[in-house]
C-alpha cells in the first residue's frame, strides 16, 4: 500500500520534531544534557513555526531526555493552550520501529500528533513512513534532519495503529532557527 492508496479515514498528521541543540557538559549523563544557548533560541522558533503552519497538535509524545522535554516546553509555550503531553521513556534512543510502536498507541481522537525525540530514529521514521513527498521535502530529509528540524506527515486512517511504512505523504520539512545571539 502506498500513500496514494492508503486506507480510508480522517486526515491525520504526524508532526516530528527533533530536539533543539543540546550542550555537552562534562560529567553529565546523556539523558540529562541541557539545551545549548542555540537550542534555547531554536526551540521557541520551532513552536512559532508550527503555529504559523497551523500544525498545532492535539497530543504530544515526548522523550524523557532533558533536552527533549525542554524543547517541548519552550516550543509549546508559544501557543495559547498547549495540548496534553505524554513523556515516554521508550522514545529515548528508539529506532524507527520503536517510535512507530509508540505512535500506534495514540488515541484515535488525536488528529494531529507531535512526536519530540532524537536522531537517528526520527529521521528513519520519517523516511520509512513517507511513501511520497511534496516538493523537495523528502530529498531534504534524506540529506539531513538537524536539531530543531520539523517534518509533517499526513495520511488517512481511522486509528493510529493503522499507520504503516509507506502510507504517509511528507508535506513539509523545515528547520526553524531562533536567530543569532546579540553581540
Amino acid at each position: 500500500m502506498t500513500a496514494h492508496t492508503a486506507g480510508k479515514g480522517p486526515l491525520r498528521r504526524l508532526v516530528v520534531l527533533r530536539h533543539a541543540k543540546s550542550a555537552r557538559p562534562e560529567g553529565v549523563a546523556d539523558h540529562e544534557r541541557p539545551l545549548a544557548p542555540r537550542g534555547l533560541r531554536d526551540a521557541p522558533a520551532a513552536g512559532r513555526a508550527l503555529a504559523e503552519a497551523d500544525c498545532l497538535p492535539d497530543l504530544a509524545l515526548c522523550s524523557t531526555a532533558l533536552r527533549a522535554r525542554r524543547t517541548w516546553e519552550l516550543a509549546s509555550a508559544q501557543w495559547g493552550t498547549p495540548p496534553s503531553v505524554r513523556y515516554d521513556p521508550r522514545l529515548y534512543g528508539a529506532g524507527a520501529p520503536g517510535l512507530l510502536g509508540v505512535v500506534r498507541e495514540s488515541p484515535a481522537e488525536a488528529r494531529t500528533l507531535l512526536l519530540v525525540g532524537h536522531n537517528p530514529g526520527l529521521q528513519e521514521l520519517v523516511l520509512d513512513l513517507a511513501g511520497d513527498g511534496l516538493g523537495d521535502a523528502l530529498d531534504a530529509v534524506r540529506r539531513t534532519f538537524p536539531t530543531s528540524a520539523v517534518a509533517v506527515l499526513t495520511w488517512h486512517g481511522a486509528v493510529w495503529r493503522d499507520l504503516a511504512p509507506g502510507t504517509a505523504v511528507l508535506t513539509a520539512a523545515l528547520v526553524p532557527r531562533g536567530g543569532r545571539r546579540p553581540r
